[in-house]
């Protein structure tokens, strides 16, 4: 192992800490040292020992427990992974930051026992021209990678990666896999299960896994708080004929994470639909329920849906996170002169605001925000979703229900003897809602509501394609928006590149030097417009993208709007009218988004349109 002068000797000519701090760790080493043995046995005393396996102490253990501050800025500690890469660097070692997703479970599994891979902090990552690559936090330990070589028969290739990284690596992969595997051993199938697409006689189910098996609940526990590490908005279990897959959408797109063994497929459905409150017994019907569970120490509703397919049930679990719904609105992602046009119409005192877009475009995030700044002590807010997304103890939340005849219309009619102040409508989908929320607005609410237009000038012809009289539109209707959400550049691996005006106007843009100049983007004297993109790395899963933000438009329905809208009003007269009014469109406030450096052309093309 790399001995400690010569790790303060690299990371001070590398400039990532100072000589004194060198110094200072150097005094520290043995008495900081001492206190992570202290910990460590306290822990081992608390669990009584029970799967607690030794881990080399080093020299960056102790300059992490010490928290040495960077050199550039005091406030913040020098980061694990900085100090693993600038020696890895120094060592003329590859560098490589683990990424979960992209781990197979059975080579890390399969290759070395666990109680090896901790004792010696050796992760099997990938097979690379025949030579196993694993990660290490000392490439120097040549005794434990010769066991490794002997063992699989193949050539190690070491690489560095931080000691958490591997040690939280180890734990999941392990653990998450005994489960599966235990839960697989308890049984093996006498018969062959197609699921619902074939069906197969078999003479007995005795054999399955329980629900309530421990592996089975450890595994569902794992796959809750994976998802919510990753970030993930959505967790999908989808049985296949042999398999069961597991995947989760994250920024918008589906990765596979997971290859179940289908034998443990229907145990780990089981244990979800208990969780949710679903009949376990009933397999041929869609059923939707909910889990409330916590994340960093704050509840997370997780909303279930299973529903038959043709190789059994699949389930779809989307995160509820209040973190995402709740949000300030300023944050959103607003422009400044659209944010103060939407303060302006939630505080109308009545009348409908409409927020448009499609599924998952963020519509409940804008207005769960909407409603959490609205609300107050002297408010009366009431809800009507389909389901309810987030419980708030601030509103009152009516959940739809069908099939005893609680519908949208119905309750709306019902809770206007409420004595609400602020009413949201989950979703106006026919002429008997929008004609309830309409009356609603009339007699002084104000209503909020979900319309699926493309953008916010189709929302008006909407409304009266869906028969409503044009003199109820110039009556209720005060604003709509519309959103989208577009992926965000990976500040780890952005970079500039330049394209040529020409080139990315056939793509559909319509720039031109005074149009990229007003939207604060930068234009070369050759006529080359400077954008941004993502290489592609570890931090973002090589995508390019990390995080995504909302665009909106904003359409106040003003005077001149409504003096030309009748029932055969054409959209592009509205567009062009609103257009003078200082309306932006969504292709525009993402083509600002684009040259401003935080999201790429091919995200603006993706999630906008022009409008002809």
């Amino acid at each position: 192992m790399v001995s400690s002068k010569k790790i303060c000797s690299i990371l001070v000519n590398a400039g990532v800490i100072s000589a004194a701090q060198a110094r200072n760790a150097l005094q520290k080493e043995n008495i900081t040292k001492e206190r992570i043995l202290a910990e460590r046995e306290r822990k081992r005393e608390s669990s009584g020992g029970v799967n607690i396996v030794d881990t080399p102490i080093t020299f960056i253990d102790v300059l992490l427990l010490l928290k040495v501050r960077k050199i550039d800025n005091p406030e913040l500690p020098v980061e694990e992974d900085t100090m693993y890469e600038t020696i890895a660097s120094a060592l003329d070692v590859p560098y490589k930051k683990i990424d979960p997703l992209k781990l197979d479970l059975n080579l890390v599994t399969r290759t070395i026992p666990r109680s090896f891979a901790m004792k010696h902090l050796l992760l099997p990552l990938e097979m690379n021209d025949g030579r196993l690559v694993v990660a290490t936090i000392d490439p120097f330990n040549h005794e434990a990678i010769a066991d490794v070589e002997r063992v699989t028969n193949l050539k190690v290739l070491p690489v560095v990666s931080s000691k958490s990284d591997i040690k939280k690596m180890i734990s999941e992969c392990f653990g998450f896999k005994h489960s599966i595997s235990a839960a697989e051993d308890h049984f093996s199938t006498s018969g062959v299960e197609l699921g619902n697409l074939e069906q197969y006689v078999r003479l007995t189910s005795s054999d399955e896994v329980p629900s309530t098996d421990q592996h089975i609940v450890n595994a569902v526990n794992h796959l809750f708080s994976y998802s919510f590490e990753q970030r993930a908005s959505d967790i999908h279990i989808e049985p296949k004929r042999e398999t069961s897959i597991v995947r989760m959408r994250i920024d918008g797109v589906l990765h596979t994470v997971y290859k179940l063994p289908k034998k443990v497929h229907n145990a780990v459905i089981s244990r979800i639909k208990t969780l949710s409150g679903l009949n376990m017994a009933e397999k041929r019907r869609p059923q939707d329920g909910r889990i409330k569970t916590e994340k960093d120490g704050v509840e997370v509703e997780i909303r279930v849906s299973s529903i038959p397919v043709a190789f059994g049930e699949k389930v779809v679990m989307r995160i509820m996170d209040p973190a995402v719904l709740f949000q300030n609105l300023e944050e959103l992602g607003f422009e400044d002169d659209d944010y103060n046009k939407y303060k302006k119409l939630i505080k109308m005192p009545h009348g409908i605001i409409l927020v448009t877009g499609p599924t998952g475009s963020g519509k409940s995030t804008t207005l769960y925000s909407t409603l959490r700044l609205l609300s107050s002590p002297e408010i009366n807010i009431t809800t009507i979703e389909e389901p309810i997304e987030m419980i708030h103890e601030d509103f009152n939340q009516i959940a739809v229900q069908p099939a005893i005849d609680v519908t949208f219309d119905t309750i709306l009619r019902s809770i206007l003897r409420q004595d609400p102040d602020i009413i949201m409508v989950g979703e106006i989908r026919d002429l008997q809602t929008a004609q309830s929320a309409i009356q609603a607005a009339l007699t002084g609410h104000l209503v909020l509501s979900t319309l699926h237009t493309n953008d916010a000038v189709s929302s008006i012809t909407r409304l009266l394609d869906l028969g409503i009289p044009p003199f109820l539109v110039h009556s209720s209707l005060t604003g709509i928006i519309a959103q989208r959400l577009v992926r965000t550049i990976c500040p780890f691996c952005g970079e500039n590149f330049d394209i040529d005006i020409h080139e990315i106007n056939a793509m559909g843009f319509n720039l031109s030097y005074d149009k990229v100049m007003l939207h604060g983007g930068y234009m070369t004297n050759s006529g080359n417009v400077t954008l941004r993109r993502g290489k592609g790395c570890v931090q973002c899963r090589y995508t390019g993208y990390k995080g995504r933000k909302a665009i909106f438009e904003v359409l106040p329905y003003s005077e001149k709007l409504k003096k030309i809208t009748s029932s055969d009003v054409n959209i592009s007269e509205l567009r062009k009218i609103s257009e003078k009014e200082g309306f932006v469109s969504l292709r525009d406030r993402a083509i600002r988004k684009m040259l401003g450096g935080e999201t790429t052309y091919q995200e603006v093309l993706k999630v906008t349109w022009e409008n002809n």
